[in-house]
């Protein structure tokens, strides 16, 4: 799987208008940054913690809101040596109130990526807009038999018992979220790898826990040839850079969530490597400057 291959023209029948992955390689290993869609949610979700005029006045500056916005879902492929790894896999299609969200496995297969060619799956962590995407019916049975999910023993352990006291969700959400991580367990019980602190899923491809998030959460660091890059998964948002203490209302613990923030980026600014997040609009791709006591995105600029 190289780029100019994974990011060939649509030859499967879904033609986009644009097509929504974006492919790069990192030394010798190949990453594919594919869009599952958007969910709109409310604004208010994303800073929990400020004065609702600060956080309007924010969105106001990003041209977004007032008072809903578009939370941009990206998913990873990955090819290192014989592998191939799936980084989440978006939020199915089980959710009939995010239409233009699930896209994953239709971008997946118009880059010509057959899910039975995945060997491993990195889940950052078990919310539905995570594991979602693997309780399609059609994706479970397409998936190799033998396919290996890595996520930590921490974040198993929690879903077990979830707690939502520190978290600000839309009424409907925690109930959702209990039900689809008891839906992943149940259905990949065989085939779930639990890892403690860190877990090398492939030469140069390491899944980390940080916690904060959910206490489980995960990141996965792409290192090869001197090159590194980050899949931050649901560590980072769009508003974490100018404001890295802001708390996010899906947060299962947010001051933690916001130690946790300011060391990714920090360590992102110092080594100058990518950084990838799910949440950051497509395609995700950018660089980390320090600008004080907070942080600069600098999206990289497009290879085509």
């Amino acid at each position: 799987m190289k780029p100019d291959t994974i990011a060939s023209p649509d030859t499967s029948g879904f033609e986009e208008l644009v097509p929504s992955r974006y492919a790069l390689r990192i030394g010798d290993i190949d990453v594919l940054v594919v869009s599952d869609g958007v969910l709109p949610l409310p604004t208010e979700t994303m800073a929990t913690n400020v004065d609702p005029a600060v956080r309007a006045e924010w969105f106001k500056d990003m041209f977004v809101g007032p008072d809903m916005f578009d939370w941009a879902l990206n998913v990873l492929v990955l090819r290192s040596g014989d592998k191939t790894i799936l980084v989440d896999a978006g939020l199915g299609g089980q959710f009939p109130g995010f239409p233009r969200a699930g896209q994953f496995p239709k971008r997946l297969q118009a880059a010509g990526i057959d899910l039975a060619s995945v060997t491993d799956i990195i889940i950052t962590h078990m919310h539905m807009d995570h594991v979602g995407g693997l309780l399609v019916e059609d994706v479970n049975r397409r998936l190799n038999p033998d396919v290996r999910i890595h996520v930590t023993a921490t974040e198993i352990a929690f879903w077990q018992t979830p707690d939502f006291e520190q978290t600000a969700m839309p009424n409907p959400v925690p109930e959702v979220l209990r039900k689809t991580a008891t839906q992943f367990i149940d259905a990949y019980a065989d085939k779930i790898m639990a890892f403690d602190e860190e877990c090398e899923v492939a030469p140069g491809v390491v899944a980390k826990l940080t916690g904060g998030h959910t206490p489980g959460h995960c990141v996965v660091h792409v290192a090869s040839g001197g090159e590194r890059l980050t899949f931050a998964g649901d560590a980072l948002f769009p508003v974490g850079f100018d404001h890295p203490d802001w708390h996010n209302g899906f947060e299962h613990d947010p001051e933690e969530s916001v130690r946790v923030r300011v060391r990714l980026l920090q360590q992102a600014a110092a080594s100058g490597e990518y950084l990838v997040a799910t949440h950051l609009p497509f395609p995700s791709v950018g660089r980390v400057a320090a600008d004080g006591d907070a942080f600069r995105w600098v999206a990289a600029f497009w290879d085509f």
